[in-house]
Order: C-alpha cells, then structure tokens, then sequence
C-alpha cells in the first residue's frame, strides 16, 4: 500500500510542479518515520516514472538529485535503480543516468550494518556490469551508423569509456568490486562475459582513441581479482616522514653541520626504507618547502633559506655519486621536480613568504652544480611559469621594495669568500679599509645574511677565525693618536660583538679552536668559555675568572666614576673586559651602602656602554651569573642596572657605526638574560632591534607535567604524519631536562600502545628521526637498558606481540646501524660530547668475562647470508658477518661495542637460541 502511495505523491508533486526542497519536505510529512526510504525503494520509484518517455523528466529527476545530495537514499539503492534500465537505445536518458552516476562514484561510501555494505559493494557491482552493456551496445550502433555513413552514437561511446575510466581509477572502487566479486562469483562471470564482448566489438572499429580507452578499462577490471598479491603500498606512498624530519631536524639545528654525514644519514634512510630515488629527492624537496615556510622571521627565515638554496644542492650533488643503479640521477632529480611543480599550493606558500619564484632560482642553482639538464631545467621553468599565470596575486603580492632573501642569499655566498680573502691582509697596513668593510656588514640584515650563506657552505669556522684573528689584533698598541685609538677600539667591539653574535645564534663549537692547536688560547674563546651565559650553562660569579688583579680593577672603577667618557687611547679592551665584572661588583656594593647615588650610577652605565658595547656585554654576563645567587629581596638593583646597561646611549659624541653596534648588543644581552629573566619572574624591555626575538624560547606550557608534554606532543606528531620545526624544538627541550633514558623510556612506551599496524609504521619512522636528537646516547639506552627490561619481565610481553613488538625490533635495527655508520663521524653541534667517566660507566654497567669474548666471536662472525645487507662500501661496518681480523680489531671498551655485545651475549645462551618466543617473534636476529 505504501509503495502504491509513494508513486501517487510523486505524481501529485509532479502535477502541482513541487520544487526539489518542497518534495522532500512533504514526502516527510506523507510518510512518518517507521520503513526508511531505501525500503520503500524511493530511488527506483523516481526513475521509473523519470524514464517513461522518450526523454528523462528533469523535474523528477531533480527529485532524485535532491535525494542523493541530502543522503534520504543510499548509494546502492541508486546504483541498483540505474542498473535496471536497459533501453541502451534512448540516448538522453542514457545520458542522464550516467550525469547521476557522476554525482557521488568517485567517494562512495554507506552508513550502517555490514550488510549494508556488502550492499554497497554488489550493487557497484552491477553498475559496473550495466555499463560495460551500455558501452557495448554504443559501440555497436556507432559501428552500424559509420557502416552507414553516420556518425551517431560517438557522443554516448565517448561519455560510457569515461565513466568507466573514472569509476575504476580509484583504488577504493576496485577494492569494493573486488569484494563484490568474492561474494557474488556468478555475477563476476557475467562481467568476464561481457568486458569479451566489448573487447570483440571494438576491435572492428577503425577508431584507435575510443580503442584505447577501452583496453584501459579492460586492463583495470582484469586487474581486480589479483589485487591483493599485488603489493602496491610502497607505490602508492608518496610521503616519508623519516627523510623529511631528518632534513628539518638538520634545517633547524645544525646548519653548520658538514654535509657527509647527512649525507650518510639520508642514504642509510633511503635504503632501510627502500625509498625509490625520485620520491626520496622530492621528499628532500617538500622539507625545504615546509621549514622555509613554518621558519619565523629573521634570522630563522635566513638560515632556512641558506639551507634550501646552498646546503642542498651541495648535499644532492653528494648524493649523485653514490650508485643509483642503472638510471641517471639526473633524471631522478628532474621526476622530482615534476612531482613538485605539481604540488601548487605548497610551493605558492613559499613564493608569497619568499616575496620571489622559489622553484626558478631552485632550478638554476640546481643547473649551475650539474644536478639538471639545460633541456629539463627550461623545460621546468616553462612549467612553473605558466603555472604562475594562473595566480596573478602572486605577482600583485610581490614588493618591488623588498629584495627575496632567496636572491640576497645567493648573492651573499661569493661575498663571504671575498670577505674572507680581505680578513687575510696584514690588517695594521690599513685599518680604516677593514673598518670600512665591518662597517657595511653591520647594515641592516647583511650580517646575519653573511654569516647564514658561510654557515651553510661550511666558511662559518673560518669566518669565526678570522675575527678571533681581528680581536687579537686589537692587543697590539703602539704610540697612536685619538683617530688610530677609536679605529682600535671599534675593531675590537665590532669582532667580539660578531663573535658573541656567532656563538648564541650557531653554537660556540664554531667559535672554539681544534683541541691540536697549541699556543695560547685566545682572549674571545678564554672569556666565552668562563664568562659567557648559555643555555643551561651555570656560571660562578665568584669564579676567579671573575677576579683580575685588584690594582686593574680599582682604576677601572675611578675611569668610569669620574671621567665624563671612555678613554680610548693606550686603552687595553681586553683587560678591561676581564675587570669590568669586578669593577660592577665594588660599584653595586657602594650604591647598595649608600656611597653611591642613581645618579653616579647612571654616569657609570652610560660609560661602560657609550663607546665600546662589549663592555656592556661583559658586565651583563657577570650580572646576570650574580643574580642568580641573590635572594627574591636582593635582586633589585643588580636588575636595575641591568635595565640601565641594556638600552641605547642617546648621546652625539659616540663612534662610528653606534647604532648598528647597539642593534648587535641589544641582541646578545636578550638571549643572555632570557633563563635568568624566567627564573625571576621579571620582565626588562629591551629596545626594538630590527632583529627577530627569541622564537623558540620557552616553548613548554607552564605547570604541566613534562610527561603529559611529551606524550602530547608525540600523539599530534603521529597523528600529522609529520614532524614540524616547532616539535623538534620541543623534543630537544624536553630530551635535555628529562634526560636520554626518561626520554627514550617514555616514548617506546607510546609505540607499544599502538595496536594498528600503519601507526606502529608510521610511529617507527618518526620515532628514528625524533632520536636523531642524539642517536648514539639513544641506541645506548635503548640496547642497554630499555629493550633488556622489557625481554626479561614476562608481565610485559604482551605488549611485544604483533604489530608494537615488530616493530620495536625494527626501530632498534635501524638505531643500532644508524650509530654504527656515525660512530667514527664528527659528533653533531646539538649533541652533548660524552665525558671519560660516563665511558668507565659503561665498562662497569656491562662487564664481559674471559670467555664470553670468544663467545662473542663465533655470534659475530655468522656465515648467514643477509638479503637486507647495505651494499656500500661505506657500510661494510654494518654487515652481519665479520672476518677474524676485523673481529680482533673491535674495541670492546667502546660504549656502543660494549652495549651491543653485551646485549647479544645476554640474548643468545650457550645453545645460540634465543631464550624465549617473544625473542623470535621480535625479530632480533636481524640486530645480531
């Protein structure tokens, strides 16, 4: 009864000419809530009264329209009403039929039960096989109306060929027909059926397009009942986290790394991750795109940008002479490159912060060290081109005022090195040239520009000693009038403002000579190392380096009490540096006893910072130690001086380049008060510098356990897929104050919670590069004592079983030949050099006795063959069977030798089993 009601109401809507909106709205009201419309078989009660002429009524038909929009009937239920016409002859309504199919074929989907989707997947089904009937019968009356002489029909074969492109095309579609197949075999058949049919049909057609078309099709439905031997995941990721947190981890942290052992690092990813060459030079690619757009302004922004267009194209040209097999890295370099032209609002993103055409100066630097074709590069270049035209605010957005810091950059690399040859001249012949030349480096950003493109082409340690080398100058006074004085003391401010600079924004491992280098140590390196704040560096305000020679000290007092300014002439900077921190301490005395008033005391800063900035430098760096050591109530006017020695003289009688020096200054003292300011709770307004300000300062959230911060923060990483600047910043915050093992504990712990095998993947992959932090404390901790603790508690291997337990194996594998390759590499400026005593810990923690050596030994020297084994010369350290004479060479007081062996020793009993199924099951064979 109520299906013969559903029929009257859609005629009646159609009489009184009802509008999509107020057919749905009265069709509720007819029909209340109880049957749902798919029983009542809406969708093939509208296109049965919708198909009764000769051509389809398009009021009903927006009906249907309206219905599937607003979800009132299913996919299936409409795919099913579809697939129940078979008057292929009236070619309007073929047509229609085929535009509803366009609405929703590329996403379907169903809410329900399981059975609704096993519905889903049989009513695809039919659809599939309706039209391949279609096609057939189009092909047939367009090779009746050719052998006529017509041409009729062409129109619905073109427009049958392309739904079925497109419905097979997605993967998901034929999964589903797939499924379909399982349960409906008979029907399969009939689709074998008729895919024959079409396949003879068309060949008797001349047309080699529509041919074509249809052998695509007939390729991809051949292709459903074998999908799943095929193993298609790898080619169908695109994305590698590993490689990308790797290159941002790098970008952020340790621009003034050497390039061979990311290069080392990214190749070892590359082939433990099997990663084809063009997606791995791609994924390369996007990290540069993202940092460089997520970098904050400033300096940041400048070394992103160094990176970007410097290291990596020195690092890809590396990577060329590594074996590639047999295509031509070249060509992997251009599929890369194509794969990113297609990636339009990424690198649109960079365009408008980059204020340029990133990818065009990408692909001339790029051309320039040999890594692309002339033909290719122009070829790309057309591309972006013509891609650019389709986003003209691109170019409205672009500031002619403003130069790109991707051109500065490039511009800037040959500077350093003419820079570098003008610091090797005899500097007493012609000071005032060598001040000319500092002079306009102090402008505006061109400092930090300079010092970006030496730091990423590897001259930043020469262009750090170069300034030690100018600093040390400074010490040699002969008879020089006032002119030759204030040269003097300009060179030395200007090469110790530049050094302090170097060493809070790239690390003072730059500043620091070779530990081979004999003579005396220089003044800059002695006084950073001893007075210098940093993060996490605690200095003694009684230290004797704080202590000079007294009689220097009280003269310092009475020059800066009562000379109206700084003498310059006969001046020793140097010792006046060293005593100015003695000198700040008698002074606070007599002000805090009354000798003094604010007054005298604002003479004095105004003084100590009026000519020589690096005096205020200095005093700050004892004053911020001092505090540290003063009760809440004590502090007061040691801050206030700070206050005072922090902003600008506001004076004419000052030398040259003063506000360029005070720019440079005001920098240096914000990053040196920043811990003590927190500790504090005080807050000091530093003048605005043009500079940016700290950006990845106190990142942590207050009063918030930092386990609660790390699982957070690891949960949005998992979730993302990707490790962001912002993260790593955070990770390396949270390593350093919970140390290697609460780190590295904590954060196997959320592998183990994961129970989807795409998540424990993708949790291995971030995980590594997370570790890249400090991979060999890492791998210590993690074979030493994580991975012992877990084997050894029987109450936790649960928590090993499939997929966590495989895949903790593989993060250990991957940790353990990563510290391996690295191990003989220079230790990264961001990781913490181990100390002689952590190493006797070692030997203590994991003793061997007389007879486990040899023990060892026959473990070691397995003749096993390994598929999995790297086949670089470079990674013969990494292969699982050792010769005799390597096995004698293996120095077992090493901490890493130690741990692993000791770990393989205590796996492995006398019977060369491993002791338990959990072992097995782990996998941890392959780390042997």
């Amino acid at each position: 009864m109520k299906v013969v009601n559903l029929k009257q109401a859609i005629l009646q809507a159609w009489k009184e000419r009802w509008s999509d909106y107020q057919w749905a709205i009265n069709m509720k009201k007819f029909f209340p809530k109880g049957a749902t419309w798919d029983i009542l078989n809406l969708a093939e009660a509208l296109l049965e009264q919708a198909m009764i002429g000769p051509s389809p009524n398009p009021l009903i038909l927006s009906y249907l329209k309206y219905a599937i929009s607003s979800q009132m009937v299913s996919y299936s239920t409409v795919l099913t009403a579809i697939s129940k016409f078979d008057d292929f002859s009236r070619d309007l309504c073929i047509q229609a039929l085929l535009d509803i199919m366009d609405m929703f074929c590329d996403r379907l989907s169903c809410h329900g039960k399981a059975e609704e989707c096993i519905g889903l997947c049989r009513a695809l089904l039919s659809a599939l096989h309706w039209l391949l009937r279609c096609t057939t019968a189009s092909a047939e009356r367009f090779r009746e109306g050719l052998e006529m002489g017509a041409t009729t029909g062409e129109k619905q074969l073109t427009m049958c060929l392309q739904r079925l492109n497109k419905l097979l095309s997605s993967t998901k579609n034929r999964a589903l027909l797939h499924i379909a197949k399982l349960e409906e075999a008979s029907s399969w058949t009939a689709i074998e059926q008729s895919l024959l049919k079409l396949g003879e049909t068309f060949a008797s057609l001349s047309n080699c397009h529509l041919q074509n078309q249809a052998e695509e099709c007939g390729t991809l439905i051949r292709s459903i009942p074998i999908m799943l031997s095929m193993h298609s995941e790898q080619l169908h990721k695109t994305g590698f986290p590993t490689v990308h947190a790797v290159v941002l981890l790098e970008g952020t942290m340790n621009l003034t790394g050497e390039m061979q052992p990311l290069v080392e690092q990214l190749m070892m990813v590359k082939r433990m991750q099997r990663i084809p060459s063009p997606l791995f030079v791609l994924e390369i690619w996007k990290a540069c795109f993202v940092g460089l757009i997520e970098s904050p302004e400033g300096t940041e922004e400048l070394k992103w940008t160094a990176f970007t267009f410097l290291k990596i194209p020195q690092v890809l040209v590396k990577l060329k002479k590594y074996p590639q097999g047999d295509k031509d890295f070249t060509e992997d370099v251009n599929c890369a490159f194509e794969f990113l032209l297609k990636l339009t609002p990424l690198l649109d993103k960079a365009d408008q912060r980059c204020n340029c055409d990133c990818i065009n100066l990408l692909l001339q630097e790029c051309s320039k060290q040999g890594l692309l074709s002339d033909v290719n590069t122009s070829n790309l270049m057309a591309k972006r081109t013509a891609d650019r035209e389709h986003a003209p605010w691109l170019k409205s957005a672009e500031n002619a005022n403003i130069q790109p810091n991707p051109g500065l950059i490039l511009r800037a690399e040959p500077t350093v090195t003419n820079i570098l040859k003008t610091m090797d001249a005899d500097h007493s012949k012609s000071p005032e040239g060598l001040l000319g030349v500092l002079g306009h480096m102090l402008s505006g950003k061109s400092l930090d520009l300079l010092l970006a493109a030496a730091a990423a082409t590897g001259k930043l340690k020469s262009f750090a000693r170069k300034f030690i080398s100018l600093n040390e100058f400074t010490k040699h006074i002969n008879a020089e009038n006032s002119k030759a004085a204030s040269v003097r003391a300009l060179l030395f401010d200007i090469s110790f403002l530049m050094l302090c600079h170097v060493a809070q924004t790239y690390g003072s491992e730059v500043i620091l000579s070779e530990s081979s280098t004999v003579g005396e140590v220089p003044f800059f390196e002695t006084w950073m190392q001893t007075c210098m704040p940093e993060e996490g560096k605690i200095l003694n305000p009684d230290h004797p380096c704080f202590r000079p020679d007294s009689t220097k000290v009280e003269s310092l007092v009475a020059l800066l009490n009562n000379s109206s300014e700084m003498k310059l002439v006969q001046m020793k900077w140097q010792e006046a540096c060293l005593s100015i921190s003695a000198a700040i301490l008698e002074i606070l005395n007599a002000w805090e006893n009354g000798v003094l008033a604010f007054e005298s005391i604002q003479k004095i800063t105004d003084n100590i910072k009026g000519k020589v900035c690096s005096l205020a430098v200095c005093a700050v760096a004892w004053l911020v130690a001092h505090v540290r050591m003063l009760g809440l109530d004590e502090r007061e006017k040691s801050l206030q001086m700070i206050r005072q020695l922090v902003g600008p003289l506001y004076s004419e009688n000052t030398l040259q380049f003063y506000n360029e020096r005070v720019v440079i200054m005001s920098s240096i003292l914000e990053h040196m008060c920043a811990d003590v300011l927190q500790q504090t709770a005080t807050q000091i307004k530093f003048p605005t510098t043009g500079m940016d300000t700290m950006p990845y300062w106190n990142l942590l959230p207050p009063k918030r356990p930092i386990k609660e911060v790390l699982t957070g923060i690891f949960a949005e990483v998992l979730e993302k897929g990707w490790v962001d600047s912002r993260s790593i910043h955070v990770f390396d915050t949270l390593l350093h104050m919970g140390g290697v093992y609460w780190f590295c504990n904590n954060l196997v712990k959320e592998l183990l919670k994961e129970t989807r095998k795409e998540y424990t993947l993708r949790a291995v992959e971030l995980l590594y590069s997370i570790f890249c932090l400090d991979m060999q404390q890492v791998t210590l901790i993690l074979l030493g004592h994580i991975l012992p603790n877990l084997l050894t508690d029987s109450a936790k291997w649960h928590s090993l079983m499939d997929p966590p337990g495989t895949a903790l194996a593989k993060l250990a594998v991957w940790c353990a030949l990563s510290s391996y390759s690295s191990h003989k590499g220079q230790a990264s400026s961001r990781q913490k050099k181990r100390h002689r005593e952590d190493i006797e810990d070692y030997i203590s923690l994991f003793p061997l006795d007389d007879t486990q050596p040899s023990k060892l030994m026959r473990l070691l020297s397995s003749n096993e063959d390994d598929a999995n084994v790297l086949s670089s010369p470079t990674d013969r350290s990494m292969s699982s069977s050792l010769s005799a004479s390597q096995l004698h060479t293996v120095n077992m007081r090493d901490p890493l030798n130690r741990v692993l062996g000791k770990f393989l020793l205590w796996a492995t009993p006398d019977t060369g089993e491993l002791p338990s199924p959990t072992f097995h099951h782990l996998g941890l064979g392959e780390l042997s």
